[in-house]
Order: C-alpha cells, then sequence, then structure tokens
C-alpha cells in the first residue's frame, strides 16, 4: 500500500488484513505529529471517481485491489470557517497551505492575478527568507513554479511585482484567505439534464454555473437545511423552511451521491462543533499553541535585540574607521600646510637679504652723488656759459640725488616689510608644528568603557553562563505575553485591511500589464464581482440567502 501527499514524500506501508480505515488513518497522523485529525483523511480513486477511507470499515472491505498496491493520498477532507482561529497547530497550517497552494496552480480554486502574486512572494520569502540582492540574483526563480498557467498568459514580466512583497515577513493572512475558500466541487444534473456544480464547504451547500465557479446561484446554509437524503442516483435537500421548495438533482453514479452525504454530514458536523465550547483536547491544544508562539516571540525578541546590538556595534565599528581615515587626512594636509609654510618662509628670507643689499648699494650711490654735486659747487667756473651749464649740472644733480634718497628710503620701508612678513611665516610655521603635534598625540578612537543598558523592566531578564542561555520567566511576562497574542486578534481586521490596500495597490499595477484578449472567463466574472463589491464572498452570499432562497425551483431547473 502506498501513502502519498501533494508535497510530501510517498510512503510504502505493509498493511494488515484486520485493519481498518482508522488504523491507517492514525498510523499517517503520529507520523506525521498531527492532533487536528477531523480536517483530514485518506482518499483513493475508483473508476475515475474519488472516493475516501471510512474510519470503521475495515480497509480490504473498501472496493480496492487486493492484489495489486493501491495509493491512498493524505488530504484536507474538510475546510475551515476560520483558518486563523481554527487550524491551531503549525503542521495543520502547513499541510492546509500546500494543499490550497497546489489547488490554486492547477487552477481548481480560482485566484485573482493581484492575490496570485502576493501569495508567490510570501511562498518566496517562506523559502528564501529575507532578499539580498548580493545572493537572490535575477532568474533565480526561473525554477519555481509560483503562479497558475492562466495568470502568466495575461501578465508579463512579474519579477518586479513579486520582489515588491519579498521583505514581507511573519504574515499569513493570504494563506488564511485562500484556506478559508476552500471547498469540494462536485457534477450534478437538473431534471432537465443541465450539468450543474454542487459546492460543499464550512459554511454550507451552493449550487453554481459551470461557467461561473464564483457567484452560487443559489445557497442552503447548514443552519437553514433541514435533512438531506438520496435515492439512487436523486439526491434530496430540505430547507428548514416548509414555504422553500424541495430542491433536488440528480448525480451520474450512486458512488457519487455517497461522496456528497459524506461531505454534507462532515462539514454539518464541525458547523455545529464550532458552536460549542472547545473539547478539552482542543484547549489544551490551543494553550500549548499559545504557550509555543509565546516561547517564540521571546526568541524573535531575543535575535532581534541581538540584531540590533550587532548593528550598533558594526555602526560603531564604521564611525571609527571614518573617523581615522578623517584624521589620516587632517594629518596629511597639517604635513602639507607645514612644507608650504617653510617654503613661504625660506623665499621671504631670501627676498629681504636681497631688498636689504639693494638698499645698501642704492645708499653708497646716493653719498656718491652727493659728494660730486658739493665738488663741482667747489670748482670755480669763470664765464657765465660755464656757470649756467654748473648751475644746470647742479640741478641735476641735485634732483638724482632726490630721486636716490626716495629710492633708499622705500627700499628700506620694503626691507622692514619683508622681515615683518618673515616673522609672520614663521609664526605661521610655528603653529603649523603645533597642530601636528596635537594629531599626532591626540587617541585614534574614543575610549570606550560600554556600560551595557538595562533591558526594560518589561523584557524577561536571561543570564549568560558559559556556553548555556538560562532565561527567568515571570507569571507577569507570560501574562503580558497572552495580552499580547489576545491584542494580535484585535489587530487581525486592521492587518486585513492592511492586506486589502496591499491587493487593490497590486491589482493597479498589474491592470497597465494585462492582456485583455488573454483574460478568461473567470477573469470577466471576478471583475464584475469586484466592481459591484465583491459577491464572491462566502459570508457576502450567505447573507444574500434569504434573497436566493426566493428562487423558485423553476428558475433552477
Amino acid at each position: 500500500m502506498i501513502l502519498a501527499h501533494n508535497i510530501l514524500p510517498c510512503w510504502f506501508v505493509i498493511l494488515q488484513v484486520k485493519w481498518k480505515g482508522k488504523d491507517l488513518f492514525d498510523l499517517v497522523c503520529r507520523t506525521l505529529g498531527l492532533r487536528e485529525t477531523w480536517f483530514f483523511g485518506l482518499q483513493y480513486t475508483i473508476k475515475d471517481t474519488v472516493a475516501w477511507l471510512k474510519m470503521d470499515k475495515k480497509v480490504l472491505d473498501h472496493d480496492v485491489s487486493k492484489e495489486e498496491p493501491v495509493t491512498f493520498h493524505f488530504l484536507a477532507k474538510f475546510y475551515p470557517e476560520n483558518a486563523e482561529e481554527e487550524l491551531v497547530q503549525e503542521i495543520t497550517q502547513h499541510l492546509f497551505f500546500l494543499q490550497v497552494k497546489k489547488q490554486i496552480l492547477e487552477e481548481k480554486i480560482y485566484c485573482p492575478p493581484e492575490a496570485s502574486v502576493l501569495l508567490a512572494s510570501y511562498a518566496v520569502q517562506a523559502k528564501y527568507g529575507d532578499y539580498d540582492p548580493s545572493v537572490h540574483k535575477r532568474g533565480f526563480l526561473a525554477q519555481e513554479e509560483l503562479l497558475p498557467k492562466r495568470v502568466r498568459n495575461q501578465i508579463f514580466f512579474l519579477w518586479k511585482h513579486i520582489i515588491k512583497y519579498f521583505e514581507h515577513r511573519g504574515n499569513t493572512q493570504i494563506y488564511s484567505l485562500m484556506i478559508d475558500s476552500g471547498r469540494s466541487l462536485l457534477t450534478v444534473q437538473n431534471k432537465k439534464g443541465t450539468e450543474l456544480l454542487l459546492g460543499v464547504d464550512a459554511l454550507g451547500l451552493h449550487i453554481y454555473d459551470p461557467e461561473n465557479r464564483l457567484t452560487p446561484k443559489i445557497s442552503f446554509p447548514w443552519n437553514e437545511i433541514r435533512n438531506i437524503s438520496y435515492s439512487d442516483k436523486e439526491f434530496t435537500i430540505k430547507p428548514l423552511d416548509k414555504k422553500i421548495d424541495v430542491f433536488k438533482f440528480n448525480s451520474s453514479k450512486l458512488r457519487v451521491n455517497k461522496l456528497i452525504l459524506q461531505l454534507c454530514i462532515g462539514n454539518h458536523d464541525l458547523f455545529m462543533r464550532r458552536r460549542k465550547a472547545d473539547s478539552l483536547e482542543v484547549q489544551q491544544m490551543k494553550a500549548q499553541a499559545r504557550e509555543e508562539k509565546a516561547r517564540k516571540q521571546m526568541e524573535r525578541q531575543r535575535l532581534a535585540r541581538e540584531k540590533q546590538m550587532r548593528e550598533e556595534a558594526e555602526r560603531t565599528r564604521d564611525e571609527l574607521e571614518r573617523r581615522l581615515l578623517q584624521m589620516k587626512e587632517e594629518a596629511t594636509m597639517a604635513n602639507e600646510a607645514l612644507m608650504r609654510s617653510e617654503e613661504t618662509a625660506d623665499l621671504l628670507a631670501e627676498k629681504a637679504q636681497i631688498t636689504e643689499e639693494e638698499a645698501k648699494l642704492l645708499a653708497q650711490k646716493a653719498a656718491e652723488a652727493e659728494q660730486e654735486m658739493q665738488r663741482i659747487k667747489a670748482t670755480a667756473i669763470r664765464t657765465e656759459e660755464e656757470k649756467r651749464l654748473m648751475e644746470q649740472k647742479v640741478l641735476e644733480a641735485e634732483v638724482l640725488a632726490l630721486k636716490m634718497a626716495e629710492e633708499s628710503e622705500r627700499r628700506a620701508k620694503e626691507a622692514d616689510q619683508l622681515k615683518q612678513d618673515l616673522q609672520e611665516a614663521r609664526e605661521a610655521e610655528r603653529r603649523a608644528k603645533q597642530k601636528l603635534l596635537e594629531i599626532a598625540t591626540k587617541p585614534t578612537y574614543p575610549p570606550m568603557n560600554p556600560i551595557p543598558a538595562p533591558l526594560p523592566p518589561d523584557i524577561p531578564s536571561f543570564n549568560l553562563i558559559g556556553d548555556s542561555l538560562s532565561f527567568d520567566f515571570k507569571d507577569t511576562d507570560m501574562k503580558r505575553l497572552s495580552m499580547e497574542i489576545e491584542k494580535e486578534k484585535v489587530e487581525y481586521m486592521e492587518k486585513s485591511k492592511h492586506l486589502q490596500e496591499q491587493l487593490n495597490e497590486l491589482k493597479t499595477e498589474i491592470e497597465a500589464l494585462k492582456l485583455k484578449e488573454r483574460e478568461t472567463a473567470l477573469d470577466i466574472l471576478h471583475n464584475e464581482n469586484s466592481d459591484r463589491g465583491g459577491t464572491s464572498s462566502k459570508h457576502n452570499t450567505i447573507k444574500k440567502v434569504p434573497s436566493l432562497l426566493a428562487f423558485t425551483d423553476q428558475d433552477i431547473h
């Protein structure tokens, strides 16, 4: 005997002759560690018809081969009304997710393009973790089957839309929405032989047109059904309100009617069970789930703190490296300024020396001119012509002597100014050397005396001894965590609203990429329903039951 699941590997089991269906089913549940067994069953195929293994009947008494190996598929037989509230164990949530994902990819469950892309992004997030451009190169999802073929044909270049939501984490609302839409669809005929689709789900029975699996033509909630029965291939639904006509339809095989009745009984039992107090087993599982959730939340907080400390240490290291590099640049600039100051001082000293020598030379020439003037005056010139010439020479000598004196004075002032500039340059050189000395003696990073900040009083303390990590749990901590878990339920509606806004935003972006000529009939119906306000919702349909039940039998037949 072969046991299989949509994703899990196949198991080969040697079946004992006396085993009942419950024995085989319990073996699978124990192997998986599954406790929420009432949602699941073992499915097999008889002559192209699906059937479920009965728990109270021997396996070999079913219509299965006694010689060749028989394959049973471990699948979800019944779906919850609210997956967020009802699915307690992680293994249960995972099995439902795998099954619903497979049904969406095989287009057994209709999923709008924007929801398909968002669901694919969450699946990638769960499998690959946070998006890292250095690791997750373009095309690494090429081998992944993430979207239904219908969506791939309508929209091109979806990479950026999947990456856009790649960094969402810890959000399972989209999974819950998909699981809540789970149902069993079977083909039936009305009295005229027209094919219809019968949907059986957690809220009731629904009749669909084969071309429109989104909006039921009529619905029968479980609390408004008085009786369900079949006779041969005819199936009868008797509403609780006797004023409403009895609804009848036919199936192709008697085996199909047995399957419908089995699904109806199971879903109705779960419907009534949800409206009663939880059993002791369910209460225990929910308590364990809350404890596990609290433990994981504390672990996430611890990891978040460690990550924050590591990031702060890395930022401190980067800051120190930046400051060290900056100080090196400042030291280099100070050295260059010192070298320029020394060169300037040398040039000014050389220029001052040259100017001083020029001033001395001019003073010497002025003295020689004065001596020449005195010698000329002493010379007696007898004639008037010689006297006039002599006066002219004397005048020229006086003018030349005056110019020489002025030039000598100007050179002397310039020499004094150069001496002052030289003194200022040497003072600048001294200040540059002092600044360089201060940079050389300055520490490269500030002394660090890390004093660990005390943890907030609302975070449980933990001690690290050797390689072991011990936590001190307090009653107040557990109460606080319980309050946080209850608060998460209140925040669920707000998160759902945020998710709807994401879906609307993504839908707007995808509309620009859609190939309208490739839209299917279901896509057109879904868009029409969305424009009318989402008539595809199960709960909206149930709210409209009174008006739907007003249809006469002639409307359906």
